[in-house]
């Protein structure tokens, strides 16, 4: 036998179910985005939603505003010393407010969503299919993604940029709470540099992330649990799966983001934009 042949067959079939489970993915977001258009009623009714809000947005604001809160204190502690040394720590406030929003908190809040919701939505909908709940769905006529997707994709755009809100300020607050309470920064001058470095554009971009972000971890986490394979371990394995996917699902469009928006502000705002790059 062809010493490479073995290397080369796993290549290959890699290489396919590699294409298989894009165009498996890319059918199943098609499906969404066709019964969110098609049949609203199915997302926009209160009593199906809020369920899904609950559970996504509510049941995560203790640990994003917690996430937010030590993020904004642990960049304030590492970062007084270096702007003491050169005499701005007046303004270290500015530049860690403007991090937060534009960056840092609509990442964090969404890394938090993808492992709080993420795991938890593929592990339900994976049981559901492992106990042939969704074959029962299609026998009775309902389509799974019309009836279980698609208020859960809604929930996690809705929510995610609501909780950024929430990183942000407590980020902030964080911040705060180190620079002027234990390192005795004037807190005039922290607040008035923060009003200085954190324009309009900044919390605004960082929430049009955070709804690419939530839309993302919605749809990889009821894929994996959709497509999970059977028994308990399949479960766990769709469960982990979708973290990891979400997460890199998000570092890879806060970076798409990042450079479109940097340049959408070139044409947008010019003049602030040239003080920022």
């Amino acid at each position: 036998m062809f010493p490479l042949s073995r290397p080369i067959s796993r290549l290959g079939e890699f290489t396919f179910d590699t294409i298989e489970g894009f165009g498996r993915f890319s059918a199943f977001a098609g499906a969404t985005f066709y019964w969110m258009g098609k049949q609203p009623s199915s997302w926009l009714s209160w009593r199906i939603l809020s369920p899904q809000l609950f559970a996504v947005g509510v049941l995560s604001i203790p640990v994003v505003a917690l996430t937010g809160m030590f993020i904004g204190m642990i960049l304030a502690l590492e970062g007084f010393a270096q702007f003491a040394a050169i005499g701005q720590e007046d303004r270290i406030g500015g530049v860690i407010n403007a991090s937060v929003t534009k960056q840092i908190g609509p990442v964090l809040a969404a890394v938090m969503v993808a492992g709080r919701v993420g795991g938890a939505l593929a592990a339900e909908l994976g049981t559901m299919k492992v106990t042939e709940q969704l074959d029962a769905l299609k026998a009775m006529g309902s389509d799974p993604i019309r009836v279980l997707v698609v208020p859960r994709f809604v929930a996690c755009i809705v929510m995610t940029p609501i909780l950024t809100v929430y990183s942000d300020m407590l980020g902030s607050w964080g911040a705060w709470f180190v620079v002027v309470k234990i390192f005795e920064v004037p807190g005039a001058d922290y607040w008035y540099h923060s009003a200085a470095f954190v324009t309009w554009w900044e919390p605004i971009g960082g929430l049009w992330k955070s709804v690419f972000f939530g839309g993302c971890i919605g749809l990889a986490a009821c894929y994996k649990g959709f497509f999970c394979r059977a028994g308990a371990a399949g479960v766990g394995r769709a469960a982990t799966a979708a973290f990891v996917s979400s997460f890199l699902a998000i570092i890879v469009i806060n970076l798409v983001l990042a450079k479109f928006l940097n340049d959408l502000r070139l044409i947008v705002d010019p003049k602030n934009a040239s003080f920022f790059f």
